[in-house]
């Protein structure tokens, strides 16, 4: 339809925000963006291939060309909410309601040719043009009618070509209750729609304006079975219907509306002269044929969950629809092409598993209204021998739009099979995919030392083994050393040699996790495998404090005289929380007794330094010791370590 009217809730946004709205151009990458504040009607223009877009808050209107680039605009009018052009499209009409005007333009230029004052202080809020003139509405909750402006009289002759109270008041009990939505149709020259706003039920009415004072033709007065509130009200060309609210059709005959039918359920719509209908519904634009109940052509308006759009229209020519849309407060124009190209879907089912070198089975199924007989579809196979894709041969699409076909995966892995439809003139392209595993060989592959203990620092070769691949001989040596301070590390990459060997050395400082890994190949499949080997903590002590040493007997013995303290300073590794066990024993009657045994802690230098009491009396022989107790010791970063007896003898 040619004339477009926003619902009460934008209505009240255009007089109330001011958000910004911006019209974006759906034509050449180089094309002006342009920024407004709100939507203030749609309409498109025939003669000129244009489409108008008002700009309420910031009082300008848009012009854009049929690809939504924009060509012109012009600003000072006011608070535009709607908009309207004169049948031979040489004239642009703008409602303004801050000013109470109609402003008519001329649509070549954006001039400014007559601003006809319209005798309100609410309105005029939505306009139409029909037979030979500018309808408009006005008024508030419970007090709304309908005014015209006739073009053709000239204010300076004497009589005043706008006319107030025009809504037929014979047999429509009280009339109007709110400003109401106005649509038209170039099919039928004199008819108006008029859908008032405002409340839970609103009245509905077509009314015949050829003439020289306007007549119903059918009524419905707040009937709560025919809309629950009126927000978007079209004519239906080639029908005597109007659509509510984009969804629900209701029929007029002797003066009255019953229910026609229903579209799926949407927000809004408009209506192209040849019964095509444009239907929003948040983020998503069906196009439907007359009443057909599934969309011949779908697209997304946007991808954001706040996606809408306030207002559409269509071409005259039926050739495309003119949209603003986006989230709230950032709306552009978008221009949505080919909307008589049927939009095809496609689904492609392959098993979910499958063995390498087997056939399977690929089935889908391509919809769309009219397929032609020949319709061919395109199979692509992408795995890990052909990452960018191996073409297999076309295949043929049934009458019913069933599909299938058989294929070996020659490579294992994941393997995608993507079926495109190339499309024709009057359905989409489309390209659906699905993903097999398939299987592969799980290969041989080790890693030695595991679960060897090794003395502190010592330096170890360990050796993955691969066994049998097909073109993949790389594999990787990870060392993960026990504790959280240090990291896992890659520590060699590299082909394993002709024995299928690759190794590496690894400083035994503590306990080490060692990872070979394979990331497989078009038939062998990914496999890792670790070695745990561990490694003593570094435990040494000193003696201090001792006078000299000497043997008794087999034994090398420190020295002390009787009142001497000795000190017994033990070197470990350092590890946060580490403590070493200092264990004491005395010779009593030739045999050692445990005297002693406590945990001391080990300093960042990797020392604790333990003072022996001294016994007072010679004679005494003891012996001392550390050891480091995986878990026990504050960690299990090494392996346990027990260190060598210190002999001790107190002398006089």
């Amino acid at each position: 339809m040619r004339t477009r009217s926003i619902s009460t809730a934008t209505a009240l946004a255009v007089l109330f925000s001011s958000a910004a709205l911006s019209v974006a151009v759906a034509g050449p990458a180089s094309a002006a963006a342009v920024s407004v504040s709100a939507p203030g009607g749609i309409v498109a223009d025939a003669a000129l291939q244009r489409v108008f877009v008002g700009d309420s808050g910031a009082g300008k209107i848009l012009a854009a060309d049929y690809t939504g680039a924009l060509v012109d605009s012009v600003s000072g009018l006011g608070r535009v909410s709607d908009l309207t052009v004169s049948d031979d499209g040489a004239t642009l009409y703008a409602a303004v309601q801050d000013l109470h005007e109609i402003v008519a333009l001329d649509a070549a230029t954006l001039d400014v040719k007559v601003r006809y004052t319209v005798p309100t202080n609410t309105g005029p809020r939505y306009v139409a043009f029909a037979g030979g003139k500018v309808w408009f509405t006005y008024g508030d909750q419970w007090d709304g009618d309908l005014g015209s402006v006739d073009p053709a009289l000239d204010p300076a002759g004497g009589t005043d070509p706008v006319k107030m109270a025009q809504f037929p008041t014979e047999g429509t009990s009280a009339g109007l209750w709110g400003p109401a939505l106005l649509d038209t149709d170039p099919n039928q020259p004199g008819v108006l729609a008029v859908g008032q706003t405002g409340i839970s039920s609103d009245s509905m009415a077509v009314v015949d304006v050829s003439g020289s004072v306007p007549k119903i033709v059918a009524w419905s007065d707040l009937d709560y079975s025919l809309n629950n509130g009126t927000h978007d009200f079209d004519l239906v060309p080639g029908a005597p219907q109007v659509l509510v609210n984009g969804t629900d059709r209701d029929a007029y005959a002797d003066g009255k509306f019953t229910p026609a039918g229903s579209y799926p359920a949407g927000r809004r719509a408009d209506i192209a002269p040849n019964g095509l209908v444009a239907q929003v519904n948040g983020a998503d634009l069906a196009v439907y044929r007359p009443g057909a109940s599934a969309p011949l052509r779908t697209y997304t308006t946007g991808t954001d969950g706040t996606q809408d759009t306030p207002d559409l229209t269509w071409a005259p020519d039926s050739s495309r629809i003119f949209a603003v849309t986006g989230p709230e407060n950032d709306f552009t124009l978008k221009v949505f092409t080919g909307p008589t190209v049927n939009t095809s879907t496609l689904t492609v089912d392959a098993p979910a598993k499958a063995t390498r070198t087997k056939p399977l089975t690929v089935t889908g199924k391509l919809t769309a209204d009219e397929l032609p007989s020949d319709a061919k579809l395109q199979v692509t196979r992408t795995d890990l021998d052909s990452p960018n894709g191996h073409a297999l041969p076309s295949v043929a699409v049934k009458a019913d739009g069933t599909y299938s076909f058989t294929n070996s995966p020659p490579a294992g892995g994941t393997v995608t099979y993507k079926v495109s439809y190339a499309g024709d003139a009057e359905h989409t392209s489309a390209v659906a995919s699905d993903r097999v595993d398939v299987s592969r060989t799980t290969p041989a592959l080790t890693v030695n030392n595991n679960k060897k203990t090794y003395d502190y620092g010592k330096d170890v070769s360990f050796t993955a083994h691969l066994g049998a691949t097909y073109k993949n001989r790389t594999v990787e040596i990870w060392v993960d050393p026990y504790g959280t301070d240090r990291p896992k590390k890659l520590v060699k990459t590299g082909k394993v040699n002709g024995a299928g060997n690759i190794s590496t050395i690894v400083d035994m400082t503590r306990d080490m996790v060692v990872t070979a890994v394979f990331k497989g190949d078009a038939r062998y499949a990914p496999r890792t495998v670790s070695s745990t080997a561990y490694g003593k903590a570094r435990n040494s002590t000193a003696v201090s404090k001792h006078y000299k040493t000497g043997r008794i007997g087999s034994l090398s013995y420190y020295w002390f005289h009787k009142n001497t303290d000795p000190v017994l300073t033990t070197t470990m590794n350092y590890y946060q929380g580490r403590k070493q066990r200092f264990e004491l024993q005395v010779l009593f009657q030739g045999t050692w007794y445990a005297t002693y045994s406590e945990y001391f802690a080990v300093g960042a230098d990797g020392r604790s330094a333990v003072q022996l009491g001294a016994p007072g009396e010679a004679g005494v022989k003891a012996r001392v010791r550390s050891v480091y107790a995986d878990g026990a010791s504050g960690d299990n970063v090494n392996s346990t370590s027990v260190g060598a007896w210190k002999y001790l003898y107190f002398s006089n």
